[in-house]
């Protein structure tokens, strides 16, 4: 698995990879609104993700998701914030969701 060093580097290179859909958290479902989707958590996986830690500030850590659904084609990108600053409806669903 590649790492990186910025958030910033890890979404460009997952675009490149293919992972090109924009998902967000719609409570028990992620969103794909540039497909007009609701994508249920046992339709997708995870692929890979990776956490990064704000050098000073302990409020800028996040992390960021690959995620995949062979049901519904879509390969994309689901960033969130963890520790303080973590989404709680995003952790859940998150918690959901299998991987491989």
């Amino acid at each position: 698995m590649p790492s990186y060093d910025t958030l910033s580097q890890a979404v460009d290179d997952l675009q490149r990879r293919g992972y090109t859909d924009e998902l967000v958290s719609g409570g028990h479902c992620l969103l794909c609104n540039a497909r007009r989707m609701k994508i249920m958590p046992a339709e997708l996986h995870i692929d890979e993700f990776h956490r990064f830690e704000g050098d000073s500030n302990p409020s800028d850590q996040s992390i960021v998701y690959a995620i995949s659904s062979v049901k519904h084609g879509i390969k994309g990108v689901l960033v969130n914030g963890f520790g303080p600053s973590a989404s709680a409806m995003t952790q859940e669903l998150v918690a959901k969701l299998p991987t491989h």
